[in-house]
């Protein structure tokens, strides 16, 4: 059946005995068991739409290689038949606004169709009944555009039929009782003459469902930060996702100061106070009754305050290192020294390394009910009852180095210092150690061994470093790709070249086949689904120490880690673009290239 065909077929809504007999003839289905199901949808008179009911029997299809017929699956099974396109509704790419504003909801699902696209030239309209045209006669004078129709899942059209006119509606309510003014904060701020100046309750029921929706909506997609950015006419809403931020949505600067305001009161915070940062955090849970921790932090700027919201997922803390990304190899060399009695172990790498999720990760393991484990941090990532948490507060002069020193007299057995940023920290994390304490700290340095040459610039005598100083790991986060869609294809001559640059000047052993992001419906078409940790850890063997001097050279400590087993960064990546799951470029782009003598 083609497009033409569909178009010449008289208007009427799909029918399960019309799906069924479809599904028959391009031998798909067996026709015992369509019969069987036409049956049972007579007597129990099934009111889903009938690709919904098809995909509820969680059938294979007979034809190789016997996929089962997912809905999606049905979904392209019918658009191929009556000859359009099949559409997954993202909704990071769709402008609420623009959509809703084409027709009503009401008259939206009175025709099953849903508009997802609005362009200068066409509208696009996502619909679940291929063979119901009547309506186009009723829009086509106005909206004055093309009308391309797509068909899309009916799951998806009915749940963002719903989402999309409630927050639009939400919107478009909160700015006729806000005004346009976007608040004092603002440091560039355009009076409009005869336009009021009145802010409306954080708390209204508008913007109550604007957040709410806003942070579900976060959850769902895996978003790891959320960003809510004043501009000059408009603020910004933009999700982090595998590491790489999505524009969502644009609202208007009034409902963002509103928005800001309410996440503000929830968090805890100063709402009057906007002209210099703040932090807060609000524990909450997702659709399906997860707790999840947001830390929050606003900022003033030219616009307005500008607010992120970082996610913690509670789950972090129950993943393995493998999970992680630990190979083997990592895992017997961090559990070693993990596993001590006493001695300082060092994580670095930028931020947004993942070194939080890894720290936290080894505590949890270590928090037996015979071990105290205390932190102090700044701020407090996540709330683990586990642990004894303290959080730094400069405004009554309670650092890290204070910190540490109250800790010492709460009889712990392990400590985790949130960075080591200056000498006073490093000489009582040192003292910590020194006492039979195991510490674990972060810092921010681009390998393992500079981290020893940044303890010595900030003028730890490099004695106490081998003393105490049990290893050091590096680490960076890499997206991983997407199961569902990865492609491996033999290595082409540009893989060789960036293959070999990655892995000079060690010896690795090139794989046949490298594997490319391709882009399905599971990972939103990016081609990647998640993240993974590389590492390069240090051990501090007893050559090492002798070889740390008040004037140690970096690139001398670094050849002698890699004649002692260490693999670096870049190599720790090409093992993981070896087993297939990430890519050249990943790798590329978050590590550093490896030097050796």
């Amino acid at each position: 059946m083609s497009d033409q065909t569909a178009n010449t077929t008289p208007d009427h809504r799909l029918t399960v005995a019309e799906v069924l007999g479809l599904l028959v003839a391009d031998g798909i289905v067996a026709k015992p068991e369509a019969d069987a199901l036409i049956a049972e949808f007579r007597l129990k008179r099934l009111t889903a739409h009938p690709l919904v009911i098809v995909a509820d029997q969680k059938w294979k299809s007979l034809l190789p290689p016997n996929r089962a017929l997912t809905l999606d699956d049905l979904g392209e099974w019918l658009a191929g038949k009556v000859g359009l396109e099949y559409y997954h509704i993202d909704p990071l790419k769709i402008d609420f606004t623009a959509v809703t504003d084409v027709m009503s909801s009401a008259y939206a699902t009175r025709f099953g169709i849903l508009p997802v696209q609005v362009t200068a030239q066409e509208v696009v309209f996502a619909t679940i009944e291929p063979f119901l045209r009547d309506w186009e006669k009723e829009i086509q004078p106005i909206v004055k555009k093309k009308i391309r129709r797509v068909i899309a899942s009916p799951v998806d059209v009915a749940r963002f039929l719903v989402e999309f006119y409630n927050l639009a509606r939400s919107v478009k309510k909160a700015s006729q009782q806000g005004g346009q003014s976007s608040g004092l904060s603002s440091f560039e701020q355009l009076v409009e003459l005869g336009r009021t100046n009145r802010q409306f309750d954080a708390n209204d029921q508008h913007i109550v469902n604007i957040v709410d929706w806003l942070w579900q909506y976060a959850f769902e997609q895996r978003a790891s930060d959320i960003h809510i950015e004043p501009r000059r006419e408009l603020g910004i809403v933009r999700f982090r996702i595998d590491g790489v931020l999505h524009q969502v949505y644009q609202i208007p600067m009034s409902v963002m100061a509103a928005m800001v305001s309410r996440i503000k009161i929830l968090g805890r915070m100063d709402l009057v106070e906007k002209r210099r940062p703040q932090d807060g955090r609000i524990k909450t849970r997702t659709a399906d009754g997860q707790e999840a921790e947001l830390r929050l932090s606003t900022l003033p700027t030219a616009f307005g305050e500008k607010m992120v919201m970082r996610i913690f997922d509670p789950e972090v803390l129950v993943r393995n290192f493998t999970d992680l990304g630990f190979s083997e190899e990592d895992q017997v060399r961090w559990k070693l020294m993990s596993e001590s009695p006493n001695g300082i172990i060092l994580v670095t790498g930028p931020t947004g390394s993942g070194k939080t999720t890894t720290l936290y990760s080894t505590l949890k393991q270590l928090a037996t009910p015979a071990v105290n484990v205390c932190t102090i941090e700044d701020p407090i990532e996540m709330v683990e009852p586990a642990f004894n948490q303290m959080q730094v507060q400069n405004a009554i002069e309670l650092d890290f180095a204070q910190g540490v020193r109250a800790l010492m007299r709460q009889d712990p057995d392990i400590i985790m210092v949130g960075e080591i940023r200056d000498l006073e920290t490093a000489e009582v994390t040192i003292q910590a150690a020194l006492t039979g304490h195991l510490v674990l700290s972060t810092l921010h340095t681009n390998d393992s061994p500079a981290a020893v040459t940044r303890m010595l610039d900030l003028g730890v005598p490099s004695y106490l470093i081998s003393a105490t100083v049990l290893g050091v790991m590096a680490q960076r986060l890499v997206r991983v790709l997407c199961p569902s869609c990865k492609k491996s294809i033999p290595a082409s001559a540009e893989d060789e070249s960036m293959w070999d640059r990655l892995v000079a000047p060690w010896k690795a052993n090139r794989p046949a086949q490298f594997h490319h992001p391709v882009g399905c419906l599971e990972c939103r078409m990016t081609g990647y689904r998640g993240r993974v940790g590389v590492y390069e850890i240090l051990m501090l063997s007893p050559d090492m120490k002798q070889a740390i001097s008040d004037n140690a050279d970096v690139s001398k400590i670094r050849d002698l880690a890699y004649r002692e087993g260490m693999k670096p960064l870049r190599i720790s990546g090409a093992m993981k673009i070896a087993a297939g799951m990430t890519t050249l470029a990943e790798v590329f782009k978050v590590s550093p290239p490896s030097e050796r003598i």
